[in-house]
């Protein structure tokens, strides 16, 4: 590379100076005693300055930026795309160039990067799903086995043995449903069908729907509406049924008092209607609190039967909420509970 910059350099002066040097000749021969020794010895100086410093000015204003484009170009080619290509000391045509390029290799750098995120995020939901699959096959194995074998033996038992793998196989198939969403936001492909909702009477019903789960597993459920009935939003009732579901059963994973209690509230916020689901479970930590509706992110790392899950479930809250043109959000305490709020804009006559 040395050597090919020196012969560039030779070449650039030589085919300067050479024919100035010839024009000059040309004029000795041609003059009188008018042109003497001296003259002509200042114009020879002259000449080789000004064709050195043309040269220079060659080398570094056009071969040398080719020159590190060229580097650049054999970096991408052996696959690192973290080398900068500096264009500061450049001007013109050839500056433009650079910069065309520096951007070229950010927007592959950032591209590469999505892709090794994207094949992380894989791994561990398939991982994350994998592992919690785990555990309710085999408690469905085990009460079949009983059943077999014939240790439930009274109606209460047998029933208690049924209900159990009923509970087991619908949390499979929520994990299932889980993955499948996951699946079309990166593909950005979730069947929405939005249409005219009525807030109160849709959350009542969710309330209901709810309410009639959560005293059956021993917990408190409580509704409040303060938003007039014919308060109306554009929603997707089943993805929005998903969302509640979703924040819910957080709630009740992670709810560690003897007798957990969960209320949803709907307030009116101007323009707005805010939905609140408020638990008085663990809570979470203040540096954990801005994560939780990150893909993958546990506040609790641990990996309990009893706090599995894909990971995904507050990422899909936030993606579903966020493409009704809304906005969620969180606060908690530790040790007095979490509340998980997120807001929908009315709909208002006129609008389309």
């Amino acid at each position: 590379m040395k050597q090919t910059r020196i012969r560039l350099f030779g070449s650039v002066l030589m085919i300067i100076i050479i024919p100035m040097a010839l024009y000059l000749l040309g004029i000795w021969k041609n003059s009188d005693s008018h042109l003497t020794t001296q003259v002509l010895t200042s114009g020879i100086a002259v000449l080789v300055i000004v064709g050195f410093s043309m040269a220079v000015w060659i080398y570094s204003g056009i071969i040398r930026p080719l020159e590190k484009l060229h580097e650049a170009m054999n970096e991408i080619k052996e696959g690192n795309l973290d080398k900068v290509l500096d264009a500061e000391d450049v001007g013109g045509e050839i500056r433009q160039l650079m910069e065309d390029f520096e951007e070229m290799r950010i927007r592959l750098k950032e591209n590469q990067e999505e892709k090794l995120q994207y094949d992380r995020d894989n791994k561990e939901l398939i991982s994350n799903i994998t592992h919690d699959l785990k555990t309710p096959i085999t408690s469905i194995k085990g009460y079949v086995e009983g059943i077999l074998d014939g240790v439930a033996r009274s109606p209460e038992q047998m029933n208690r043995y049924i209900r159990t793998i009923y509970n087991k196989a619908n949390d499979m198939d929520r994990l299932i449903d889980e993955l499948t969403f996951y699946t079309k936001i990166d593909a950005n492909r979730i069947p929405y069908h939005f249409e005219k909702v009525r807030v109160s009477e849709f959350f009542r019903d969710c309330a209901d729907e709810v309410g009639t789960e959560m005293e059956a597993g021993g917990m408190l459920f409580s509704y409040v509406s303060n938003v007039q009935p014919d308060v109306v939003v554009i929603a997707d009732v089943e993805q929005m049924k998903r969302v509640i579901n979703n924040i819910i059963g957080n709630s009740v994973k992670y709810n560690d008092k003897e007798t957990g209690e969960i209320a949803l509230r709907l307030e009116d916020d101007g323009d707005f209607v805010r939905v609140e689901i408020a638990d008085n479970g663990k809570g979470i930590a203040r540096e954990d609190l801005p994560n939780i509706f990150n893909r993958f992110y546990r506040a609790d790392t641990s990996r309990s039967s009893s706090k599995g899950g894909s990971g995904i479930g507050l990422s899909i809250v936030k993606k579903i909420i966020e493409d009704h043109g809304g906005r969620v959000w969180a606060r908690s305490e530790p040790g007095k509970g979490t509340k998980i709020i997120f807001s929908l804009r009315k709909y208002m006559e006129g609008e389309t």
